[in-house]
């Protein structure tokens, strides 16, 4: 193995993303060690594999380094949000300090970290000139903090369900050493892009990979007719918070009080179920549940809406399309690219029940022609692959997408 372009990958939980770099650096011979909190690779004893569950990995076991405790401790502990808020951030700090301690003993040319999980690794990294490639999944903390707090004075009730908005200044300083420490900084979005500040853009290397789609529902799994009885079947996936929209989106039914659009809610509520039953009594709630149970909800409903207030790039978005499904979402949802207007779905700016409202209006005033999108719909999600994201990666701005200004 080459050490010319080693990696080595730092995440505490891994997630789609992390496993589609992880498999591709695995194929090009590229990828040195993952560190991670509790993961199983390939190979490992037979044994184990009832225990992997999520924490599985498609590499090779020798490549995985794991530090189990503060991860278990969490996954055990009971308690409020903000102490679980807590065993979060400590399962991330002493990865990165573990990771920080290991990287002398590697060849790799490239540490790739993520927010929260690189302050302290980065800097060890930079001492053994060692290229520092960071993720931001989501904006960047004061536009993040700023929107939020913006929104706590828009909907009062609301505030309790905007978590990110007390997290504590230690940490915030460390998302900032990241920051200034980083060679290059991949985002999923344009929109997360434009939230880090023009002067931190103009000093380091910048690009947006897209994430990718997955495989979409053959069209004879499909139920043939959506749009039943003329009842438009509007779905919202993803935390019950106004970080999402959610308030904005109940609003917009409030302002239709038509018969003939009925919501969805799929997701883990941040409040309990009375708090949004008092919002709006008349909802279909689904409790979470594994991504072929989230698609298998998709195809029983006509349209996603998800107006984000703040995200990186929301994947259910390309979910939706995958399945067929148009999407009403803002810019801030990050999946701008995925709009074809009218198309494929519709862009809404944040913050604008009225405007949610116009656009689930006209897909009802065109129900029959939802059927004859779903191709389209489908079509747009193929154009977004996890090797390309990966590669993006790995040969830095090679597959860089138009941006704006």
């Amino acid at each position: 193995m080459s050490c010319e372009r080693l990696f080595v990958v730092s995440h505490p939980t891994g997630n789609t993303f992390v496993r589609a770099l992880l498999e591709e650096l695995q194929k090009k011979q590229q990828l040195e060690k993952f560190h991670t909190t509790i993961g199983f690779g390939l190979g490992i004893n037979p044994l184990l594999k009832p225990f992997i569950k999520r924490r599985g990995y498609s590499i090779n076991d020798e490549r995985l380094t794991r530090q189990w405790f503060p991860e278990l401790f969490r996954l055990i502990s009971k308690g409020t949000h903000e102490k679980k808020r807590k065993k979060v951030d400590t399962s991330y700090l002493s990865l990165d300090k573990k990771v920080s301690k290991e990287l002398k003993k590697y060849k790799a040319k490239v540490l790739h970290a993520y927010e929260d999980g690189a302050s302290y690794s980065f800097k060890k990294a930079k001492e053994l000139g060692i290229e520092c490639s960071y993720e931001l999944p989501i904006a960047y903390w004061a536009t993040n903090r700023r929107l939020l707090a913006e929104e706590a004075e828009r909907y009062p009730e609301w505030e309790p369900t905007l978590e990110t908005t007390r997290e504590p200044e230690v940490k915030l300083v460390r998302k900032e050493k990241e920051l200034a420490l980083a060679d290059r900084i991949t985002c999923p979005s344009n929109f997360v892009l434009q939230s880090i500040p023009k002067d931190i853009r103009d000093r380091i290397p910048c690009q947006v990979s897209p994430f990718g789609s997955p495989s979409v529902v053959p069209s004879n799994n499909l139920i043939t007719k959506r749009a039943s009885n003329n009842l438009l079947k509007l779905l919202f996936v993803g935390s019950m918070s106004q970080r999402k929209g959610l308030a904005d989106l109940i609003e917009a039914m409030k302002l239709l009080r038509s018969n003939a659009v009925k919501l969805s809610i799929l997701g883990q509520p941040s409040q309990p179920l009375e708090f949004y039953r008092k919002q709006l009594p008349d909802f279909h709630y689904f409790s979470p549940r594994s991504n072929e149970g989230v698609r298998k909800i998709m195809n029983m409903h006509d349209i996603l809406v998800l107006p984000s207030i703040v995200e990186g790039r929301a994947l259910v978005q390309q979910e939706a399309l995958a399945c067929g499904l148009p999407i009403i979402v803002t810019p801030n949802a990050g999946g701008e690219d995925l709009v074809e207007e009218g198309i494929t779905g519709s862009i809404i700016p944040i913050r604008s029940p009225q405007k949610i409202a116009e656009s689930i209006l006209i897909f009802l005033d065109n129900i029959k022609s939802l059927d004859e999108l779903r191709a389209e719909c489908q079509r747009k999600a193929k154009e977004y692959t996890w090797w390309k994201y990966a590669s993006s990666i790995l040969d830095f701005n090679m597959f860089q997408p138009e941006l704006h200004s």
